[in-house]
């Protein structure tokens, strides 16, 4: 059965998590955008993680997570925790994108957004009460809120591409 405050819990948090990195990025331009993966070319010839996976984005997705979670009845501790995991579901994705081939930056819909939702949904499904249902919803309703969001970023210059 779903359990909608936990679920908007997790979406709040999901968003928070994934918009704060677009949201510095638009602010300080290419200041402290250091890749995570230092420009590292994989045994494949291709970047492990890519040029758009930076220390300033996660650490501000960390940070704004951390700020929001006590706004949602939720202690800072497991606010970061929870922006930190769906930022390693990102960084997981990118690295898989990486490895088929697919360029950094561009799109793959619905796998953009499932590691970065599943990620964090699964290792705090006991905390937040949820069963499979809630996670299934919270990663589908992510990835919708995620392409819709990306749409308007786009219009407003806050990104490249409109995904």
């Amino acid at each position: 059965m779903l359990r909608y405050e936990p679920v908007i819990v997790a979406l709040v948090l999901l968003v928070t998590a994934n918009g704060a990195p677009i949201i510095v990025a638009s602010v300080l331009g290419s200041r402290w955008d250091a890749p995570v993966d230092l420009r590292t070319v994989w045994r494949d010839g291709r970047a492990l993680l890519g040029p758009d996976k930076t220390w300033r984005g996660i650490a501000a997705a960390i940070v704004a997570a951390t700020l929001v979670s006590p706004l949602l009845g939720w202690s800072p501790l497991y606010g970061g925790l929870f922006g930190a995991l769906a930022m390693l579901g990102d960084l997981l994705s990118s690295y898989c994108k990486r490895r088929l081939g697919v360029a950094s930056g561009d799109s793959v819909v619905g796998f953009d957004q499932l590691f970065e939702a599943l990620l964090p949904s699964v290792c705090f499904a006991s905390s937040l009460g949820l069963d499979w249902v809630d996670v299934v919803v919270i990663v589908v309703a992510f990835a919708l809120i995620d392409m819709l969001a990306s749409r308007l970023l786009y219009a407003l210059h806050m990104r490249k591409r409109p995904w």
